[in-house]
């Protein structure tokens, strides 16, 4: 005699098969059967996440990103100027014998890293302070005689003969200034923009 199983009633609502996750992996769930449904060859021609591969632009901007990036004061970079260009200039007089023209050069990239790294709020001295640096390096390099007056005359000497480079400097982190502050303006822009009203 053949026996029925039977199994017992269950009350209440029926539980689905299937795990309920949060919110969050819901998402991921998803996109992860979207892409399963997807042929291998359309999975392979998908665009690849920016960074993840090995170009030269995202391994140039890993690098840039990597470097130091203080912020200065003012008055920070100010000595920091001043005290590159005069160790600059004195390497410069022991090993090149005082090339004026090389002292110039050493100035633009300086210049450049001070506008860089002067912090936001303090980004107009930086176009203040180089001109100034600039000046106080020259006392390394400048051809000087004896006595205070020589010493004076050769340093406005290299002044006059030198305008090109302390111009150009200038320039540069003057141009650098107003790109910073640019781009300052407008990511405060966008800030108020996104805050709540």
């Amino acid at each position: 005699m053949e026996q029925h199983r039977t199994r017992p009633a269950q009350h209440g609502p029926r539980q689905s098969s299937r795990a309920t996750l949060p919110p969050q992996a819901r998402g991921g769930a998803a996109a992860l059967r979207r892409s399963a449904g997807r042929p291998v060859a359309a999975r392979a021609n998908a665009p690849k996440v920016a960074g993840a591969g090995g170009s030269a632009v995202a391994r140039a901007v890993r690098a840039v990103r990597g470097m130091p990036n203080p912020r200065l004061t003012g008055l920070g970079g100010g000595l920091f100027c001043g005290a590159v260009m005069t160790l600059l200039g004195g390497v410069d007089a022991l090993l090149f014998g005082a090339s004026l023209t090389l002292y110039g050069v050493l100035f633009l990239p300086v210049c450049l890293l001070t506008a860089c790294w002067v912090r936001g709020n303090d980004l107009l001295t930086a176009p203040v302070v180089v001109p100034i640096a600039f000046a106080v390096g020259l006392v390394t390099v400048a051809e000087s005689g004896d006595g205070l007056g020589s010493r004076l005359m050769g340093i406005v000497t290299a002044l006059a003969t030198e305008a090109g480079w302390l111009y150009g400097g200038t320039l540069v982190a003057g141009a650098t200034v107003i790109v910073r502050r640019i781009r300052l303006v407008r990511r405060r822009a966008a800030a108020r923009r996104r805050a709540p009203a």
